[in-house]
């Protein structure tokens, strides 16, 4: 006889199965691929510690329940979100997303610099054409969560940059919960930047403060040879928040990526990075900075394939942890056996400012390649007692003492945007931080 083995559902999985089977028919485009998509959901479930890459971020635990997908925004939470996202000291222009809807009212379209289109991409999925060429092909890759967000993606954000235009203002996409009432958005953007042109993008997350909502977004990048690229990401969601974002990015010949990801809010957060340089001599920086407390749990998973010779690639990721939170970092740097002459260092950083914080670290090398220069390193550990002897010997107060080492650890890791006025922006928001836990 043999038995039947079944796979026992949790009441999350059970919801995503219900919403998709309720709302596969009024989800507009891209059909064949959303069906495709949930497939592999339906056959892996959410992921959980057995699964490698989600080892120390067990979503099948942490994440108890699935809420109901997002309505489109009323004039309240439309009005709510009106003054969202604005950065001191940053000119520019907002693209604002509220519950997961991109609102034409809200977003600063008119006398777009030649050689840009921005459009919804709502309206993409269902203009005829090859609007959303490329969607879902960007970088190739098995997760369950951006196959769920294949699966719901209902709204986001299409921008394209012509060959050789230099786009001088910033462009910022401004992701706002401001419902009353937890619920989930699905979003996803594409953004082509085609070979020569420059651009800076920010995105930035937060929501209200009490609501348990649910963040699933992801972005498609793709960087022409020789274009110029600076992304931006602010991780500002809501105390109870569940945040899921993935970033797939493929890079020309000599272009320039560069990537910041500053978390400070949500509950659970988890940002995966695909990252594949296609081209030879392109230079990536990919850096960020975590300023966790009370029970946080901010998990970073990147993957950057050398998929070409002569490439250069610097990743340097700095975490501040305090009281109960927990830090997560698993990077994986695969260099290909045509990818010659590469040049590639990673390290983690973690300081831990009390006795129950915890930090994760996981580096990895994969080299097939005999002509490279690869490294990587992680650390974990307390506040310097001898610095902080030194500055209090000096008659600065412990707190500031320690808040000054504080910002000077995660400012090593702010230096790599290259922006100014974000620059500033960021060690402001690093002492605002530092300013509440005092």
């Amino acid at each position: 006889m043999n038995a039947e083995i079944r796979t026992m559902r949790t009441q999350a999985e059970l919801a995503l199965l219900d919403a998709f089977a309720n709302h596969k028919d009024r989800l507009v485009g891209a059909r064949d691929e959303r069906v495709a998509a949930f497939k592999k959901f339906e056959e892996a479930g959410l992921p959980h510690r057995r699964v490698e890459e989600w080892k120390y971020t067990d979503l099948r635990a942490l994440m108890r329940d699935a809420k109901p997908l997002a309505a489109k925004p009323d004039a309240a939470a439309i009005a709510a979100a009106r003054e969202a996202g604005r950065i001191a000291g940053v000119d520019a222009r907002r693209i604002v997303l509220v519950n997961g809807t991109f609102v034409p009212e809200l977003a600063d379209t008119a006398a777009l610099e030649r050689g840009l289109t921005i459009t919804s991409l709502a309206e993409a999925l269902v203009a005829p054409g090859n609007a959303l060429a490329g969607l879902g092909r960007t970088v190739q890759t098995n997760d369950v969560v951006v196959a769920l967000n294949t699966a719901f993606m209902a709204d986001g954000v299409v921008i394209r940059v012509a060959k050789d235009a230099a786009i001088e203002r910033p462009i910022h996409i401004v992701h706002v919960f401001s419902g009353r009432e937890a619920a989930a958005t699905f979003t996803r953007s594409l953004v082509v930047v085609e070979p020569g042109a420059k651009l800076t993008l920010i995105e930035s997350h937060e929501g209200a403060p009490d609501v348990d909502y649910q963040v699933n977004t992801a972005l498609e990048l793709v960087v022409g040879d020789g274009a110029r690229v600076e992304h931006v990401k602010l991780g500002l969601e809501g105390s109870k928040a569940l945040h899921l974002s993935s970033t797939m990015a493929a890079v020309g010949a000599d272009a320039v990526l560069r990537d910041f990801a500053f978390m400070t809010g949500g509950a659970v957060c988890r940002n995966q990075l695909f990252i594949r340089l296609d081209g030879a001599s392109t230079q990536l920086v990919v850096s960020g900075a975590n300023l966790l407390k009370g029970r946080q749990h901010v998990d970073t998973t990147m993957l950057v394939d050398h998929a070409a010779g002569g490439c250069q690639g610097r990743e340097k990721f700095k975490s501040v942890v305090d009281e109960q939170s927990r830090v997560v970092f698993q990077g994986k740097i695969i260099v290909r056996p045509g990818a010659q002459k590469t040049d590639a260092r990673m390290a983690t950083h973690a300081l831990l400012l009390s006795e129950e914080a915890e930090a994760d670290n996981k580096p990895e090398l994969e080299i097939f390649a005999d002509d490279v220069q690869c490294g990587h390193g992680a650390t974990a550990g307390a506040l310097d007692e001898e610095l902080l002897f030194y500055l209090k010997a000096r008659g600065i107060p412990a707190k500031e003492a320690e808040a000054l080492l504080i910002q000077s650890f995660v400012g090593d890791a702010i230096e790599n945007v290259a922006h100014e006025g974000l620059r500033e922006a960021l060690v402001a928001a690093t002492a605002q931080w530092l300013q509440a836990r005092s």
